[in-house]
C-alpha cells in the first residue's frame, strides 16, 4: 500500500491540553499538503482553523471528550456550537458509564441527541475500546447502526489502551455495512496504519502517519510526488 493511500484516510489529530494556535496552523499545513481526510483539533480552534484553510481542508472535533459523561444536552450543544464554528466532522465520546451500568436505551439517547444535532455532517461515535467487554463492543455496534451515525472509532487515545487489531477487526463484522470504522490511538507505524485499513478502518486517527511522511521526505532529499 502507497504512503499516500493511508494518508488519506487520515485525520490528523492533535488534541493535547497546551497545543497552541501556530501548532494548529503547521497541523492544518501538513494536512493540506498530505492530502489528509481531515485535522481532529479541540473545538475551541475550530474558528481559528476555519478562517485560515477556508474551504480548503476538512475540520473534526472532539465532544464529550475525553471521558464522555457529559450529559446528552451538553454533548448536542458541544456537537451544534462546534458546526457552527465551522467544524465538517464531530467524533463524540458515549458514556461508558451507562453501558457498564446496563442502561442500553440510555446509551442509544445519548448517541441520538448528538446524531440530531449533527445531520447533515459526518458523526464519528467513540466507544473507547479498552474498557469495554467484546459483548459490549457488539452491543455498541448495533446502537451506533441504528443510531445512523457515519462512523464506530475504537479510542480516545487518552484512556489505558488505543486500537487493536482485534477490535478493528470486530467492530468491522458487526457494525452494519454503511457504518464506517475508524482506529484511534496508538497508530505508531506505517504497519500499523495498513494493517488496521485491511482488516476494514476507512479512518485513522494519528499523529505520527504524517510524520513518517516528512522524514521519508527529508529523507530522499526532495518533495515526493506521491504525497
Amino acid at each position: 500500500m502507497e504512503i499516500k493511500d493511508i494518508l488519506e484516510k487520515c485525520d490528523h489529530t492533535l488534541l493535547r491540553v497546551d497545543c497552541t494556535s501556530d501548532e494548529i496552523r503547521r497541523l492544518c499545513d501538513q494536512a493540506i499538503k498530505y492530502h489528509c481526510a481531515s485535522v481532529c483539533i479541540p473545538a475551541c480552534h475550530i474558528p481559528g482553523a476555519k478562517r485560515y484553510v477556508g474551504d480548503a481542508l476538512k475540520l473534526c472535533t472532539v465532544i464529550g471528550f475525553p471521558n464522555g459523561y457529559s450529559t446528552s444536552a451538553v454533548k448536542a450543544f458541544e456537537a451544534k456550537n462546534a458546526i457552527e464554528n465551522g467544524a465538517d466532522e464531530i467524533d463524540m465520546v458515549i458514556n461508558v458509564s451507562m453501558v457498564k451500568d446496563g442502561s442500553w436505551e440510555d446509551v442509544a439517547k445519548d448517541i441520538a441527541a448528538v446524531r440530531e444535532a449533527t445531520r447533515g455532517k459526518i458523526l464519528k461515535v467513540i466507544i473507547e475500546c479498552c474498557l469495554l467487554t467484546e459483548e459490549e463492543k457488539i452491543r455498541l455496534c448495533k446502537i451506533v447502526s441504528a443510531c445512523g451515525c457515519d462512523f464506530i472509532k475504537t479510542s480516545t487515545g487518552f484512556s489505558k489502551g488505543g486500537a487493536t487489531r482485534e477490535d478493528v477487526a470486530l467492530l468491522r463484522a458487526n457494525v452494519a455495512p454503511e457504518v464506517k470504522v475508524k482506529a484511534a490511538g496508538g497508530i505508531s507505524s506505517l504497519q500499523d496504519a495498513e494493517d488496521f485499513i485491511n482488516l476494514g478502518a476507512e479512518r485513522l486517527g494519528t499523529s505520527r502517519i504524517v510524520k513518517l511522511a516528512m522524514e521519508l521526505e527529508h529523507a530522499e532529499g526532495a518533495p515526493n510526488e506521491n504525497y
